[in-house]
């Protein structure tokens, strides 16, 4: 008889079949094997809030195969992935098997190679009840609220609408962020800028007005520019102080989840949930040429930042002999992981920091390249040296005012010969200063006012959106890509370029919770939520317990606010459409149905009248005229074509604009990506513009 091994998807059990060998049956469960069902509650709330879990639909094939495949095997070992959800998921599967509840043959695999299977598979332990419970408390709360919650938002404002704990938080935070932009007042203000030229020097260098005699200046309008300037006119400006330093700038820290994601973001133009994906593929094996399947990263959920020592003696191996010994701290670094981590597993690193990234690109799809880049880069970098800047200010007086001026230069790059770790906030350039004494005097050569107006806190964008629900200890590793593909597939917030706009939907939905359900949407009530679920996973706190004490307020607040808001409707001005039912003449409306949207007629029951549903570019069909408008494959993939279809046969991945191409006159196509560019498709003609977009990663 073998032994039976059982994993989540088939990718990791061909990359551990090749580690075991025939001994070993590896087989997925692909993913979750029991769960709540969707057609009804399935919470008993009067007993204890036990949960009614059966085989998902569609999985009774697969759970019988398992079961004939343990009933043959010796040994069963439930290797599902390293997490909470993977710990409910092993205790499901010993359910579904018949195992005792003190199974102790469940094992973790923290990196899909050879050393990772060989320990997760030496040290086997018994299912962690209190991680279970942790995972099957989160599940029932989320149930509770979204299966509660989300029939009466639906009633309220429109059909087909869900609220969930982290994604109505989540939500309200980009609303509050969009009420601030509204009501925000610039202010303005000024700056003085100038250019200088030492004495004996051709090269000018720039400095900007710091103070007068009464301290550090605000400049608040023109007429005290204006001021400023004459009082300058003519001026002699002498140097009076110069200052030299030596800057030394570290590394960032390996990966965690929500960095990844956001670091993904700012350099790949990656969204979270195709970040997680890729990064999935990475963990559980990929075909190298000459190596077979294999585990190119360690498990990508994680809020640790704990190393192995392991790998730091492989890395520290590799850049000494890539860079040099002088590229190596004087002691490898370990960094410390913020306060309220699980610490479950290792930051995200390559499994085998010899494996470049160049070395295995062919075996690589694009999109696995880059992140393996991402990640390889990142992890090397963080045990390399320091990066050495020597630093020159410089003080520039004249008529009792004072410009500063300040430079560097890299005397040695350290870390930032392989990575730079991009920043929501614009980046300091190296400008270096020419050589500046005491006492030089120096010509001004430019004097220069600038006007200026403060700026309203810039919109979210995923980065900036994960790292604030990070900040803030709401959700967890495994759930931002999820929470964000639900608000924008739901439509309570869309994208433009990177940020991250709500709708009068979202609005809508914010503006209800907020008077109805305060605490579902209280930043600091869900933190502390997260919290009391950490609680349960070490074991502090019983499961049913935290559930009773959310409950009992829950039920209450909900049936208020029922009997309230009896026979209320929330009107929205975005469901209105210009069109006229012809069988009334009402204008007519957005319905959202069992399959989508819908237009109708708002007199209903009276006037059934009904269209179906077309978004509109603005763009004409560069065939015959027509509408270019959005469509959607099965796989809701977008792509675009003619209203006029069958007639017309016009159709295109990326969206027409009515912008024609300056060589050959065809209309040009807008191709989306980290850098929008408009595109001439027509063969042959090649032309290409960039399109100018304001910087959205400014920080939140």
């Amino acid at each position: 008889m073998s032994d039976l091994v059982i994993v989540e998807s088939p990718a990791k059990a061909k990359t551990i079949k090749k580690y075991l060998g025939g001994n070993f049956e590896v087989v997925a469960s692909m993913g979750h094997v029991r769960d709540l069902p969707k057609a009804r509650l399935s919470v008993d709330i009067k007993n204890h809030f036990a949960p009614k879990y059966d085989i998902i639909k569609g999985k009774e094939k697969l759970v019988k195969e398992l079961k004939s495949l343990a009933e043959k095997s010796e040994n069963i070992y439930l290797a599902t992935d390293p997490d909470r959800e993977g710990e409910a998921i092993s205790w499901h599967l010993a359910y579904i098997l018949d195992l005792p509840e003190d199974y102790g043959k469940r094992v973790e695999f923290n990196e899909i190679t050879k050393t990772g299977v060989k320990e997760g598979m030496s040290h086997p332990r018994e299912i962690n009840a209190d991680l279970v419970n942790a995972q099957q408390a989160r599940r029932i709360l989320d149930r509770l609220v979204g299966y509660k919650l989300s029939p009466f938002i639906s009633q309220k404002i429109r059909r087909g609408l869900s609220a969930g704990r982290v994604q109505s938080v989540a939500l309200r935070i980009i609303v509050d962020r969009e009420n601030e932009i509204r009501k925000f007042k610039p202010e303005e203000y000024w700056s003085i800028d100038a250019k200088f030229i030492p004495k004996g020097s051709r090269k000018a260098f720039a400095a900007s007005l710091y103070s007068d005699q009464n301290g550090k200046i605000k400049i608040k309008n023109q007429e005290q520019a204006d001021k400023i300037e004459a009082d300058l006119q003519g001026a002699d400006y002498t140097i009076t102080k110069v200052r030299h330093g030596t800057r030394k700038k570290s590394p960032a820290p390996p990966f965690i989840t929500s960095t990844l994601q956001q670091e993904a973001s700012r350099k790949l133009g990656f969204q979270s949930r195709r970040t997680m994906k890729v990064a999935q593929e990475l963990y559980e094996g990929v075909e190298i040429a000459g190596m077979g399947a294999t585990g190119l990263i360690t498990y990508m959920r994680t809020d640790s930042l704990r190393i192995s020592n392991i790998a730091i003696d492989e890395v520290t191996k590799y850049i000494a002999e890539a860079y040099g010994a002088e590229y190596l701290p004087a002691q490898p670094r370990h960094f410390k992981s913020r306060k309220n981590a699980q610490d479950g597993h290792e930051a995200i690193r390559p499994s085998m920091p010899a494996l470049t990234p160049d070395s295995i690109k062919s075996s690589l799809t694009s999109d696995q390249y880059k992140l393996y880049k991402l990640i390889w880069s990142r992890f090397t970098a963080s045990q390399m040296a320091e990066c050495i800047q020597k630093t020159t200010q410089a003080d520039i007086e004249a008529n009792g005012y004072t410009f500063k001026a300040s430079g560097y230069y890299v005397d040695f790059p350290g870390f930032t010969a392989l990575y730079v770790e991009s920043k929501d906030e614009a980046e300091e350039k190296s400008t270096q200063l020419p050589p500046l004494e005491k006492d030089m005097p120096v010509r001004c050569k430019e004097l220069k006012k600038n006007q200026h107006f403060t700026q309203p806190p810039a919109r979210y964008t995923e980065a900036s959106l994960i790292k604030t629900l990070e900040e803030y200890g709401i959700g967890r590793p495994s759930t931002y890509a999820a929470t964000i593909t639900t608000l924008t597939g739901r439509e309570y917030v869309k994208r433009e370029a990177k940020t991250l706009i709500p709708t009068e939907l979202g609005e809508a939905i914010t503006t209800l919770m907020k008077e109805r359900f305060p605490d579902i949407v209280n930043v600091k009530f869900t933190a502390e939520m997260e919290e009391n679920l950490d609680s349960v996973e070490n074991g502090d706190v019983k499961w049913d317990e935290l559930l009773e004490s959310f409950y009992g307020g829950f039920e209450t607040t909900l049936k208020e606010a029922k009997a309230e808001m009896e026979g209320v409707k929330i009107k929205l001005k975005e469901d209105e459409t210009d069109i006229v039912c012809d069988k009334c003449g009402r204008k007519m409306v957005v319905k959202m149905g069992r399959y989508g949207k819908f237009i109708a007629c708002p007199g209903y029951p009276e006037c059934k009248n009904i269209l179906k549903y077309v978004e509109k570019t603005g763009t004409q069909c560069p065939k015959c005229g027509g509408d270019v408008i959005v469509k959607h494959t099965k796989a809701k993939r977008v792509f675009y074509g003619c209203s006029n279809y069958p007639n017309c046969d016009f159709v295109s991945w990326n969206e027409p604009t009515n912008e024609k191409c300056p060589q050959c006159g065809e209309i040009l196509f807008k191709k989306k990506g980290k850098k929008p560019t408009l595109f001439c498709a027509k063969e042959g003609c090649g032309f290409t513009k960039a399109i100018p977009t304001e910087s959205t990663e400014e920080k939140a």
